[in-house]
């Protein structure tokens, strides 16, 4: 959500980010705000002209009865009577305003960064750098599901029989494979000084509104009937849903924060064969760092985030490549976002295995997460919110046992992860 002072001053820059975001149906909110802003202020200062004026009269309803003016007293009375009700009308439209005012300026989409390129959507996205080198074997590789299959490692019709599409039984040493890259990961970015947390997995409304863009929770959340929590799609959610309402001391800069959840979407739409499978699922378990630093730090944060997944993935021996999000790929509450993508050898192409987002000031400014200098002046301002996958399975085992699967059926277990597989080099096809 951007700064409404900004929209009142600079109306045609907020235009012209919503033309770059090929958003033009959100044109006329600009003007729509605007109008409102005016005439929220303007209530705003007849109130107090009101109330002004009916202390006045009050502090004089006493001199006039002690003067024996009783009719002009009764008169000032009855005039203070007409202020109260007047000030009532007003009282009673101001909320209402504020509510509208505020669900307007949160689909008024964040300010992009100048060095995001311009492109309708994800097929305009930059390819920046690739990390390792793709191979493709000389023998065939199954589709995800198969191979997993053959490894005895996975059960997706009785997951559909118990749960429905989307959802999936890991089995034995797959199993073990999914839990061991998270443990993996969690002790990866603690070496990385990011502090370690589990979270709650569901959060209040008021937390999915300041943490989304507007529109995605019906898209993407699940609700629990009758109360007002919701799943988490990440754990970003509840980690950034902590601070709110907060003042944070500028010498307690940055949080570095790394936390595990299960995570439940919607994944609303008809999907491929390749998003089949365990692809695009509705329950996932991911590793996720999360920041909240002084603006100029973000991004430094921004650059350190992502590059820590891709060394993550190369430590697993998977070929990777960062991929920059254009602006109109861009969610209205993203500032900047790159994706990290792995590669397939059956595909021959890379797929999304996790997202960096510089949210900038949106998150903060939304949810009250302000920063209190550390200088003489104690100045109050909103901080800046990142965050990214470190590795987000059962998806990221595509790209494992598709990469490391050797031309016998067994699979490779990269040294990096061996301490965490008993020791095991390898799974062996039964």
């Amino acid at each position: 959500m951007i700064d409404i002072k900004v929209l009142r001053t600079q109306p045609e820059r907020v235009r012209d980010n919503i033309r770059n975001k090929f958003q033009d149906s959100k044109l006329p909110l600009v003007d729509k705000v605007i109008e409102l802003d005016e005439e929220y202020r303007a209530l705003k200062s007849k109130a107090d002209e009101l109330r002004a004026k009916r202390n006045a009269v009050s502090k004089n309803i006493g001199a006039l009865m002690a003067h024996g003016q009783k009719d002009e007293a009764e008169a000032a009375k009855a005039e203070v009577v007409a202020i109260n009700k007047e000030l009532e009308s007003l009282a009673s439209r101001e909320p209402l305003l504020e509510a509208e005012i505020r669900k307007i300026m949160l689909t008024i989409p964040q300010f992009i960064d100048d060095s995001v390129p311009i492109g309708k959507d994800d097929s305009e996205n930059v390819e920046v750098e690739r990390f390792g080198e793709p191979i493709v074997p000389d023998f065939e590789i199954p589709y995800h599901v198969e191979l997993l299959e053959k490894l005895n490692g996975i059960d997706i019709d009785s997951a559909r029989k118990v749960s429905g599409n989307g959802f999936y039984y890991l089995k034995g040493d797959v199993a073990r494979v999914h839990s061991a890259i998270i443990s993996y990961a969690r002790d990866f970015m603690i070496d990385r000084g990011f502090t370690y947390y589990v979270p709650p997995f569901m959060i209040r409304g008021e937390i999915v509104d300041g943490v989304m863009s507007f529109g995605d929770r019906e898209a993407m959340a699940y609700k629990i009937e009758g109360e007002d929590l919701y799943l988490i799609g990440t754990s970003e959610h509840s980690m950034i849903g902590m601070f709110i309402d907060t003042i944070i001391p500028e010498e307690e800069l940055p949080k570095t924060l790394t936390s595990y959840s299960p995570c439940f979407r919607k994944e609303v739409g008809a999907h491929g064969i390749e998003e089949r499978g365990i692809y695009r699922i509705h329950q996932f378990e991911k590793q996720e760092m999360i920041v909240v630093c002084n603006p100029a730090d973000s991004p430094y944060w921004y650059d350190r985030l992502w590059q820590a997944t891709v060394d993550f993935f190369r430590t697993l021996d998977i070929p990777v490549r960062t991929l920059e999000c254009c602006s109109g790929d861009l969610a209205d509450i993203k500032v900047k976002s790159v994706d990290v993508e792995a590669w397939s050898p059956r595909q021959k192409k890379y797929f999304e295995v996790g997202s960096c987002s510089n949210i900038g000031d949106a998150q903060a400014r939304r949810l009250g997460i302000r920063v209190r200098s550390k200088d003489d002046k104690g100045l109050k301002y909103f901080a800046h919110t990142l965050n990214n996958t470190v590795v987000a399975p059962p998806r990221m085992l595509i790209a494992f046992f598709e990469n490391n699967l050797e031309e016998n059926g067994s699979v490779r277990i990269p040294a990096a992860l061996q301490p965490y597989m008993g020791g095991k080099a390898k799974i062996i096809a039964p």
